[in-house]
């Protein structure tokens, strides 16, 4: 596999090895040894599976109190991937970073404890999962503003159709006002 840190150093961009012919192709797609190796000594507890259609956006989610590390990826599909740095501490509080990822590509994004994380679906639609550090809390959820302006995410937003948010994505709060982390 191949590990690239993105412009905020904790985000792996990580791009398997695939070994395809005519009758299809197999891949590793985590190998513990490995990932402490290159990225970090991270312990997986729960994955989750969803499928999205075009145009919906999800996020910017985090956990304040069991804060999840989340290794993603697409298996059908096309999505942009975003994570927020939510650490105060962090010289790159309030940054975020995204990438492409989808099921042509293959890639997969690490996305640490202490990050929001949200993403759009590109593509008619969209098959994400992710395997998480710790076990979804939803007492201790919380979601920023997608659009927030002091973020500014450039979103790959569909310039004919607005972005389809769940109740709870629209009632995000702003960055200034959220909780964060130390």
């Amino acid at each position: 596999m191949k590990y690239t840190q993105l412009n905020i150093p904790d985000i792996v961009l990580i791009e398997p090895q695939v070994f395809g012919d005519h009758r299809g192709f197999f891949m590793e797609i985590f190998r513990e040894d490995e990932f402490k190796k290159n990225v970090v000594p991270a312990a997986f507890v729960q994955d989750n599976h969803s499928k999205s259609t075009q145009n919906i956006l999800r996020g910017l989610h985090y956990q304040i109190k069991h804060p999840q590390g989340k290794l993603v990826r697409v298996i059908s599909g096309e999505v942009f991937d975003v994570a927020v740095d939510l650490r105060k501490s962090s010289p790159f509080f309030g940054k975020w970073t995204g990438a492409i990822l989808s099921a042509e590509n293959k890639k997969m994004l690490w996305v640490p404890p202490g990050f929001a994380h949200g993403f759009y679906v590109l593509s008619h639609e969209a098959e994400f999962t992710y395997k998480c550090t710790d076990y979804y809390a939803p007492e201790h959820e919380r979601c920023i503003l997608w659009n927030d302006p002091s973020i500014a995410i450039e979103w790959l937003i569909n310039p004919d159709a607005y972005p389809i948010l769940s109740q709870k994505d629209e009632e995000g709060i702003p960055l200034e006002k959220a909780e964060v982390f130390a």
